[in-house]
């Protein structure tokens, strides 16, 4: 008679740790070589660091993002949506995505940080990340190798040399990937409750990065300012056109009728006072015309600084002292404990299976 024996077998702990502990010269010299090789791969790598500044921007009591702009979503209108921007602070990280912003930090000017064995350079950011980026030396015949078999797959055009050159719209491989290299140096993050943003950038150089830190969030206020005030500077400009061509109306019609009186002054007749009323009127219109222009050019301009939004910066920028990474000791141990979790598991797998 066959039995099928179903009851579920136990793992046999004490078994385990005796196997563990009879290989554990093994463990030594895993951990040996993985401590060497863990060194010579981490050490070399270029240390980075990070730099950030906070701002809380100006909202004007708009219901940005909230139960409105939900409501619009599924075709209902509760007000509150009138003046809306439709760029609020939850869509600026998209913003630092955009070829045409990251182009626009192409030229600011930055310098590195003195140091006894290296002499500060000054460029602006596209040429350092160019041409003064360090490189773990143990990668660079690895990454030759597949730039030439890139190279000869599909031949790519070399960046530009001159920042103009650039087309947002139509950029070169490298220029794209480039870009991409910049996009994952900078960073935008926005607290939804508090509309807060923070703006950090990474980069090799503590210097760096502080002072394209500083130049990002200018960037930044400056878009919005632009975004925020475009159709109030299109009013000023328009009501100073025509502020400035009903003055001139004005002139000629006042010059015209200064004249006709210095050259009628002791006639009385009717047909020359009919005239003079007549050029009176037509004076009086134009000034009538001048004096609302000024005052709707004045009015356009007090809407331009209302709509012009103030940044308000919570932490300024600051040169980092620590470097944000590599941690190389937290690398050097999480590879330790990786090898011996691997290698404990090939001691043990068939007590476990």
């Amino acid at each position: 008679m066959v039995t099928n024996d179903t009851t579920p077998k136990s793992l046999d702990l004490k078994k385990i740790i005796q196997t563990l502990w009879e290989n554990k010269k093994k463990f030594y010299k895993v951990w040996a070589w993985t401590f060497v090789l863990s060194c010579i791969w981490i050490f070399p790598q270029p240390r980075f660091y990070t730099s950030s500044v906070t701002l809380a921007p100006e909202i004007n009591g708009e219901d940005v993002g909230g139960l409105s702009s939900i409501a619009s979503s599924f075709g209902f209108n509760i007000g509150g949506m009138t003046g809306q921007d439709a760029i609020y602070p939850e869509l600026y990280p998209e913003l630092f995505g955009s070829p045409e912003f990251i182009v626009s930090l192409y030229g600011i000017q930055i310098k590195t940080m003195e140091k006894e064995d290296e002499e500060s350079i000054e460029t602006n950011y596209y040429t350092y990340i160019r041409k003064h980026q360090k490189k773990n030396w143990l990668t660079l015949p690895f990454n030759w190798a597949k730039q030439r078999i890139s190279d000869l797959i599909s031949p790519k055009e070399p960046s530009s040399d001159n920042i103009a050159d650039i087309n947002p719209s139509m950029m070169s491989y490298s220029d794209y990937m480039l870009m991409q290299a910049i996009m994952e140096n900078i960073g935008c993050a926005v607290d939804k409750k508090t509309s807060v943003i923070t703006i950090s950038v990474t980069d090799q150089d503590p210097l760096v990065c502080t002072l394209m830190a500083d130049s990002v969030k200018e960037h930044l206020q400056n878009f919005i300012i632009r975004y925020r005030t475009s159709k109030a500077k299109e009013d000023v400009a328009h009501y100073q056109l025509m502020r400035d061509s009903a003055e001139i109306e004005y002139n000629k019609a006042m010059e015209k009728y200064s004249l006709y009186c210095d050259s009628h002054m002791n006639t009385i007749l009717q047909t020359y006072q009919s005239e003079r009323d007549k050029l009176e009127s037509d004076m009086m219109l134009k000034q009538n015309t001048l004096a609302a222009m000024e005052t709707q050019l004045q009015t356009t301009k007090v809407k331009l600084q209302e709509k012009t939004p103030a940044f308000t910066t919570l932490k300024s920028a600051t040169v980092p002292i620590k470097p944000a990474g590599p941690k190389r000791m937290i690398f050097v141990i999480g590879m330790l404990i990786l090898v011996t979790t691997v290698k404990g598991f090939l001691l043990i797998r068939k007590d476990i299976l």
